[in-house]
């Protein structure tokens, strides 16, 4: 029988949020998680969803940020929610947060009263199928390698069917893939399930195409779009710029 590796521990937002990950490869906390978490619109007694939640990281993010606010995560891989549960007792969250195995596909809440007044996520990088996976499966599964190709919309569909009507759901993504994202809101009918749709960029450096984008939208709502400024994460010397640094360790709000 194969040994599992040892976890590795991280922080992030200036150490104070610790994270236990899986050792020796699999899914990585990263920049993502934390901003995706600043951009998450939840106030004190809203309750925030994050689909492929991996080991916590942005739900801890958000609770660092933000008093009051409850986290769920679901999570297809088992030793990632095994994780996720170590990491609510090492930041003394275990009151405010649980973790339970899911499948985004099928995953639902029926109670209208127990849907979440915010879903986010941070999907699978690649495209099923379009790479060759790692040997790694929990590091090619939250790639994007699975069995059955997930794409982008069945994501999106699990967002609309656990918010409340008027609920938000971001989603850090591949600046490539923005196009997918606003016809996924449409879903299969083409009817607008999402509006008040704001797109934010992540640009490397001034002057470069945005390689990230923060998407935000609201179910039900029939507000216009609006496309933000963004944020520019690099200076020139490879330093984090003033403003990315303020959302990164402080934990200041994206937008």
């Amino acid at each position: 029988m194969q040994t599992r590796p040892e976890p590795e521990e991280i922080y992030v937002l200036n150490q104070s949020v610790r994270l236990l990950q899986p050792g020796g490869g699999g899914f990585r906390t990263s920049l993502d998680s934390v901003m995706l978490a600043a951009a998450c619109p939840a106030k004190a007694g809203d309750r925030v969803l994050d689909l492929g939640c991996g080991v916590g990281g942005a739900i801890f993010c958000v609770l660092k940020r933000l008093g009051g606010v409850f986290g769920c995560g679901i999570e297809i891989q088992d030793e990632y929610i095994e994780l996720a549960g170590q990491n609510a007792a090492l930041n003394n969250n275990t009151d405010r947060c649980e973790f339970a195995h899911g499948d985004i596909s099928q995953f639902e809440i029926s109670d209208l009263k127990q849907r979440f007044d915010h879903v986010i996520f941070n999907p699978p990088f690649m495209e099923a199928g379009t790479w060759t996976p790692s040997p790694d499966t929990g590091r090619a599964t939250a790639l994007g390698h699975a069995d059955v190709d997930l794409d982008i919309g069945v994501w999106v569909d699990c967002a609309f069917r656990n918010l409340k009507s008027g609920g938000s759901m971001t989603i850090i993504h591949r600046a490539d893939r923005t196009d997918e994202i606003i016809q996924a809101m449409c879903g299969r009918t083409g009817n607008r399930r999402f509006g008040a749709v704001e797109i934010f960029p992540l640009w490397p450096r001034m002057g470069q195409a945005a390689k990230r984008v923060v998407i935000r939208a609201v179910k039900d709502r029939k507000t216009p779009a609006t496309i933000h400024a963004g944020l520019v994460l690099h200076e020139a010397n490879g330093d984090y710029t003033e403003k990315a640094d303020a959302v990164l360790r402080n934990g200041e709000r994206l937008f």
